[in-house]
């Protein structure tokens, strides 16, 4: 797995690309406090001819977000190369922390 930030000189925004090998999935998809946890409203990852997932997400700088990847809409997993984690009591399990 795999994050790569790209600050905006022009905007207060970074690019943030996901990348999630996972070649067994049908989908992945990125949810997190950008998005209020909205599952519907979820940046679908776009699945490259290798088996991984990737995508870009624009996130205002100077802000720390949650996240975590839902694959093929039913599990959740974490990405190794977060700025940190934190526990979540309501899912009973850590959230990613990416820091902006």
């Amino acid at each position: 797995m795999a994050i790569k930030k790209q600050y905006l000189k022009s905007k207060p925004v970074c690019k943030v690309t996901f990348s999630v090998p996972a070649e067994d999935a049908q989908n992945v998809a990125v949810v997190g406090s950008f998005n209020s946890w909205d599952t519907k409203n979820a940046t679908e990852l776009k699945k490259l001819k290798n088996g991984t997932f990737k995508g870009t997400v624009n996130l205002a700088r100077d802000n720390s977000y949650e996240f975590r990847y839902l694959v093929d809409g039913k599990s959740y997993i974490n990405d190794e190369q977060a700025d940190g984690y934190t526990y979540n009591e309501f899912a009973g399990d850590e959230n990613c922390i990416i820091n902006l």
